[in-house]
């Protein structure tokens, strides 16, 4: 999983505002495939925003399974998260080559998924997956402790500066906010 490369995602709650933003670049080996690619999703009556690296059909898998456990759990994402980390687990054998990087958040919660199962709340107020998660995640760290700009300014800044060193990066940006 570590080898993924396909693209950056960041996310950043400030403010009661929780920003979720993505370039929008698709990379086929070593050659950018396209570029305006749909990474963010807006779910569960709007109230729930998706961010997501890793190969499409499985992120969608996932997206799929995490709509229906929201409207099972009445909108409770940590239940209806835990509940597809608990199966994802259950069928490791079934799932472990899922290449599956998610951010996931409400206005309350922020989570972090992953392919094998793993579901990790970020101890900070800020989050970064994908090719460029690195570089984004340093960056967001920074101007987060140091500045006080918005959660959307944030999270551009950390995207334009993953995109300067993530081959797989591009700087076409695309953001969802929930309050």
């Amino acid at each position: 999983m570590n080898n993924l490369k396909g693209t950056t995602i960041v996310a950043c709650k400030r403010d009661g505002k929780t920003v979720i933003g993505a370039d929008s670049q698709a990379t086929l080996d070593t050659m950018v495939f396209k570029d305006g690619v749909k990474k963010l999703y807006r779910i569960y009556n709007d109230e729930v925003i998706v961010g997501m690296a890793g190969t499409v059909s499985h992120n969608l898998a996932v997206l799929r399974l995490l709509e229906e456990n929201l409207n099972k759990y009445s909108g409770n994402l940590q239940r209806a998260l835990v509940e597809i980390s608990n199966s994802w687990q259950n069928a490791n054998a079934l799932h472990q080559n899922l290449e599956v990087m998610m951010i996931i958040a409400n206005k309350d919660d922020m989570y972090i998924f992953m392919g094998d199962g793993l579901l990790v709340r970020p101890n900070e107020n800020f989050a970064a997956v994908g090719s460029g998660s690195n570089f984004a995640l340093g960056a967001v760290r920074a101007l987060y402790e140091n500045t006080n700009l918005s959660a959307r300014e944030i999270v551009e800044k950390a995207l334009n500066i993953a995109s300067d060193y993530c081959i797989y990066t591009n700087n076409h940006l695309f953001f969802e906010e929930v309050e």
